[in-house]
């Protein structure tokens, strides 16, 4: 808008206009986007295959460059188009609330003038005498002072109720209700200015340098712009965004938008739509490539030795997602809460027949650890999996605060953990495309508890057909068949020398602290309640009072003699350290668990 702002332009103000407007700029950007692709598959790809001279090369450079400048328009002008609607809907609850002051006003028989002022009429009303007498009418001012705000802020102010008159005059009833209507005409033709003047230095913003040439600095330029309208635009595009809503109905509100609404989310606001559950994988994916160098960025100003550590942790992730894996990479969350936040997947979940969420435990963050070791034990998962069948993905579900030391191990991190990953699978549910899926839910260390606590919850872990616990303190639970899927369909690897299955109970570790300082702990549980079968969170998981089907899987070093200390807690994954495990674990989550070798029971 230009000039003077009115309550009469805001009145009037066409926002369909700025849609329209922003159509138009979508229109260009779609274009430049078609465009650029001709040039880059067509015309380029062309002359590489068939010509090799330096007018070749020549020609490619310049091909190069006109590719990007048609992705500079792309970017810039969906940026246009985004700022634009967003302005259209930031406008509209100003001019709604002139529209609805003016229609009171017209209701009261008040007339509101061109300055904004209101008149009012004269009213008969009883004086302290009870006679009859005529309050006179007037007019007031309006004042755009919010409630909160000190006496100078906002235009304008409250006039006298009654001026020109002197003595007792009887009250109006008129001039209160007047005065508020001036008052919110006076607000809402504020709010619109302010609103009108942030977006114009956004818009200004997005004004491309003279010139044919767009650099590599040009084109990281959008990435401050594409932030500047984000901070803009985020209510604009959060509003409709179903946060309390279920996977389902999540997924079903990402299905009724449009492929231009759904671009401007994943292009603006990934944020919001890349940690969502119900939203399909590859959108997703989508969003949270494009938001990890924003949080990188983030993480590089705020330093201090958590960031530093997040940092190098993502740059190893995006280091990994921009070259070909095996199976394909699908980023399905990654954010700075708490320890850190990371969901992938090695295949698609939403095609796959057979998928596995898997929850790391003990000791697990975001760091480079997470992303040499963690995520591999999901993809080999994954490659064993798919020997057996190809429509298989695996997932690594970081999406909760594993406690980081033993002495720290509760269960409140699993109980904050348990409805978080409920909702992952739920999402798993909504967004698999076969008609019935073979999922599986892995716990290793504590993650197990917190699989365990997820299973109790009132219906289970969404969609899941099996349960797998490997290296496991206890799930919280007494017997398999609590978990929710049948005693039949848990399954456990537990190493003979894996010291975290052999955690004590809080008691029992006392006891054995009290006989024989540290190397008495671990003994404890043998020595004082070998009959209960109780580890530290409940039943082992591995007995035969807890009744599941307990797979082999090899001993693993000792802790003490072989000097192993925990290697055998974290080889179950590893076909190169324990592949009859792994082959085990890739026949459960293939769906074939008749041929798993099994275990005795401890």
């Amino acid at each position: 808008m230009t000039g003077t702002l009115t309550w009469q332009l805001l009145r009037d103000l066409r926002t369909s206009g700025l849609t329209e407007a922003g159509d138009a700029w979508h229109e260009v950007s779609n274009r430049s986007d078609s465009a650029r692709v001709r040039v880059d598959r067509a015309m380029s790809a062309k002359l590489r295959e068939t010509q090799e001279s330096e007018s070749a090369e020549a020609a490619l450079g310049g091909l190069r460059r006109l590719s990007r400048n048609f992705r500079y328009l792309h970017s810039e002008c969906g940026l246009v188009r985004t700022a634009l609607n967003g302005l259209a809907a930031d406008l509209a609850e100003p001019q709604n609330q002139v529209k609805q002051a003016l229609a009171e006003a017209a209701a009261l028989n008040f007339t509101v003038h061109e300055d904004g002022s209101v008149s009012y009429p004269a009213a008969r009303v009883e004086d302290l005498t009870g006679a009859t007498r005529e309050a006179p009418g007037s007019s007031v001012r309006g004042s755009s002072r919010l409630p909160l705000e000190p006496p100078g802020f906002g235009a304008g102010g409250p006039s006298p109720l009654y001026p020109g008159h002197r003595g007792f005059t009887p009250f109006n009833p008129n001039a209160a209700k007047a005065q508020d209507v001036a008052d919110r005409i006076a607000r809402a033709v504020r709010s619109a200015g302010e609103i009108d003047a942030r977006y114009a230095r956004t818009l200004s913003g997005l004004r491309a340098e003279k010139g044919l040439d767009v650099t590599e600095v040009t084109l990281k330029d959008v990435a401050r712009d594409t932030a500047d309208v984000r901070g803009r635009t985020g209510a604009y595009l959060g509003e409709d965004v179903p946060e309390d809503r279920s996977p389902a109905e999540r997924k079903k509100w990402w299905d009724g938008l449009t492929d231009e609404q759904r671009q401007e989310y994943l292009e603006i606001a990934p944020d919001l739509i890349g940690g969502l559950d119900g939203i399909p994988a590859v959108a997703r994916d989508e969003a949270n490539r494009a938001y990890l160098p924003i949080l990188m960025d983030d993480l590089a100003r705020r330093g201090g030795d958590d960031a530093r550590t997040r940092l190098d942790a993502l740059r190893m992730l995006q280091d990994r997602l921009s070259k070909p894996n095996e199976p394909p990479m699908f980023l399905l969350g990654i954010g700075d809460e708490g320890n850190g936040r990371a969901i992938v997947s090695y295949g698609n979940p939403d095609t796959a027949k057979n998928v596995s969420a898997y929850v790391p435990g003990l000791g697990t963050k975001l760091n480079g650890e997470f992303v040499e070791d963690t995520m591999k034990r999901a993809q080999d998962t994954a490659k064993g999996t798919r020997r057996i069948d190809p429509s298989s993905a695996s997932i690594v579900w970081l999406g909760y605060d594993a406690p980081q030391h033993v002495d720290v191990m509760g269960k409140g991190d699993a109980e904050r953990g348990a409805p978080a990953y409920n909702r992952f699978m739920a999402g798993l549910s909504a967004t698999n495309e076969n008609r019935d899926p073979h999922v599986t839910a892995i716990g290793h260390s504590y993650g197990s508890l917190t699989v365990g606590t997820a299973a109790k919850q009132s219906g289970g872990i969404p969609g899941v057909d099996d349960v797998i616990l490997l290296g496991s303190p206890g799930v919280g639970a007494e017997k398999a068949q609590d978990l929710g899927v049948g005693r039949e369909h848990v399954f456990v690897g537990a190493a003979d020398n894996d010291p975290v299955t052999h955690l004590p109970t809080k008691d029992e570790a006392a006891l054995g602290w009290a006989l024989g300082g540290p190397l008495g702990v671990l003994p404890a549980r043998d020595l004082f309640d070998a009959g209960d079968d109780d580890v530290y969170f409940g039943k082992d998981p591995a007995s035969e009072a807890f009744g599941a089907r307990r797979f082999k899987v090899d001993e693993g070093p000792g802790m003490v003699v072989d000097g192993g200390g925990f290697d055998a807690h974290s080889q179950y994954f590893t076909p190169e350290l324990d592949p009859e495990s792994a082959k085990n674990i890739a026949r459960i989550v293939a769906g074939q668990p008749g041929r798993i070798t099994t275990e005795d029971y401890r």
